[in-house]
């Protein structure tokens, strides 16, 4: 079956489904370049990534961070990180094999469709003027044709008449011979354009336009396997680094099976009751006096005993009736949201003042542990000016700075709402407040200087800008060994190579962030990935 004989009359559809099809390879190519470009900024951009889905939330986000279901979206996110070890092969091998690739075949037959569409629109407009030639020859046909019949008939009226005389016969019996004449030349120029028409009709429904439509078949059908074949080396690409982000699927597996619907339906109760008794029951008004008439009219009033039992609440539970009477009741209004959450009952407002406190306690805690990185960067800057000016991260320190102060200040305001409500803060609230209030946590004094006191956990990236630190120091003393699983080509700053099975000593242990220090026996040492070696730690 092709589209020449089922679809002769569809030409509108199959242009359509063509340009559909085009425009799909085109979506394709831009998920797959978007796709690339995270790949192409390695873990750093990976990371971005899960900040920006883990920031970014709205209201409805904010409710739903208690479900197990969005923790463990979380938790894939989180996981997002441990792809950074084959993230830029898979970007260059995408870029080079589907988005080049697919855009150049898709100039190639966006070209070709054109070209056969021109000729479809060609053939169309070469039978549409034969068309008009033949309607014009019809109407000179017929109107030829009516004043032959007219100049007959006045012939032989003229020749019936008594009065006339011979000469009047005569001229009216040559005048409707040659409208005859002329009628009788028109009928066959009507008949010869017909056939034609009708013979370029047919090689028109035929064969032109069956034979463009099978080419667009073709072309489609062609599309089709190149887009499936993109399909393939998105999956392929992929594949050949399986074996090494294994570990990380395990993680988001785990993160799936950690979901509880049981306990997420509690949660919903939890964060959405009102706490509001049902209303009770009307009472009877007796209208005894004209009862249908104040049947009529009490019918279509709402009740208010449930809505003075709900009182401020009533908006809430009867949201549909006032959507929808709103236009005549300008007062019954969704009430403004406000900053300190007043517009909720006592139970949510509390819980949403905790829930916002929690949040700010979390996003503290960030700008403290990079506050705490600012600062080890510019004291290594300080001993190692060839690494870096340390001038140039007094901006970062001075925004880091300032944010820490506007979170202090807005986990004043949103304790002092959680009190005035009736609630308390909890455990982990306490423990970003002690940075707050108790100078021997603050990381920076107000110049921006760095305090030795605190050894925080520090990133991928800061191992790999501060290695050298360690270049004038005395060798540590090795903590174990590690064997190479996978090879590993050192080209960040900071990192070290290693080829499969190689045996290297373990400096400094993996401190959380999946990077583990190492020595060769010549003395070279940096970082490698954790999961890319076996390693075994002296007892």
């Amino acid at each position: 079956m092709d589209w020449g004989t089922e679809l002769w009359d569809q030409c509108d559809i199959i242009e359509k489904h063509t340009q559909s099809g085009l425009e799909l390879v085109e979506k394709y190519v831009k998920f797959v370049k978007e796709r690339t470009e995270i790949e192409q900024n390695y873990a750093k951009q990976l990371r971005n990534i899960s900040k920006k889905y883990n920031v970014k939330r709205s209201s409805k986000d904010e409710q739903d961070c208690r479900l197990s279901s969005y923790q463990a979206f979380l938790d894939i996110l989180n996981e997002m990180n441990d792809y950074a070890g084959q993230r830029e092969l898979i970007a260059e091998n995408m870029m080079m094999n589907i988005c080049i690739d697919l855009t150049k075949y898709l100039q190639e037959i966006k070209l070709e469709r054109k070209t056969y569409l021109m000729e479809a629109k060609k053939a169309q407009q070469n039978l549409e003027s034969t068309y008009k030639q033949l309607d014009s020859s019809k109407k000179r046909f017929e109107r030829e044709w009516r004043e032959a019949e007219r100049a007959a008939q006045y012939a032989e009226k003229t020749d019936q008449d008594i009065n006339a005389t011979k000469a009047d016969v005569e001229k009216a019996k040559q005048q409707a011979h040659m409208r005859a004449h002329v009628a009788e030349e028109c009928k066959n120029d009507y008949a010869a354009q017909l056939q034609k028409y009708n013979k370029e009709q047919q090689h028109f429904y035929f064969n032109d336009m069956p034979l463009i439509f099978n080419k667009l078949q073709d072309l489609d059908e062609r599309r089709v396997r190149k887009l499936a074949q993109g399909y393939n080396l998105f999956s392929d690409t992929e594949k050949h680094v399986m074996p090494i982000i294994g570990k990380c699927l395990e993680g988001i597996t785990k993160a799936g099976t950690s979901v509880n619907e049981r306990n997420d339906s509690m949660v919903v109760i939890e964060q959405n009751k009102s706490g509001f008794e049902r209303p009770g029951d009307l009472d009877f008004e007796d209208f005894s006096q004209g009862i249908n008439r104040a049947s009529s009219e009490t019918s279509l009033s709402t009740p208010k005993g449930p809505m003075d039992l709900l009182g401020k609440n009533r908006g809430k539970n009867f949201w549909l009736f006032s959507k929808r009477s709103k236009r005549f009741t300008p007062e019954r209004i969704m009430p403004t949201v406000t900053e300190d959450f007043t517009h909720l009952p006592p139970e949510q407002r509390r819980k949403r003042l905790q829930h916002k406190l929690d949040e700010i306690v979390k996003e503290l805690q960030k700008e403290v542990d990079q506050s705490e990185a600012l600062g080890k960067m510019k004291d290594v800057y300080e001993k190692n000016p060839q690494m870096g000016d340390p001038a140039s991260l007094a901006s970062q320190i001075t925004q880091t700075s300032q944010n820490i102060e506007r979170l202090r200040a807005e986990l004043n305001k949103y304790e002092a709402w959680l009190a005035e409500a009736g609630g308390r803060g909890d455990t982990l609230r306490l423990r970003a407040f002690a940075f707050n209030n108790n100078g021997s946590h603050d990381i920076h004094s107000p110049d921006g200087a760095h305090s030795d006191e605190s050894t925080p956990d520090t990133s991928q990236a800061i191992y790999a800008e501060f290695d050298d630190d360690f270049e004038d120091e005395e060798l540590a003393a090795p903590i174990g060994t590690c064997t190479a699983m996978y090879n590993f080509p050192g080209a960040s700053e900071g990192t070290i190579s290693m080829q499969e099975g190689e045996e290297l000593e373990v400096v400094e242990g993996d401190k959380g962030d999946g990077w583990t220090r190492v020595r060769r026996k010549n003395g070279d040492e940096g970082y490698i990935p954790t999961s890319y070696a076996t390693i075994t730690l002296s007892k």
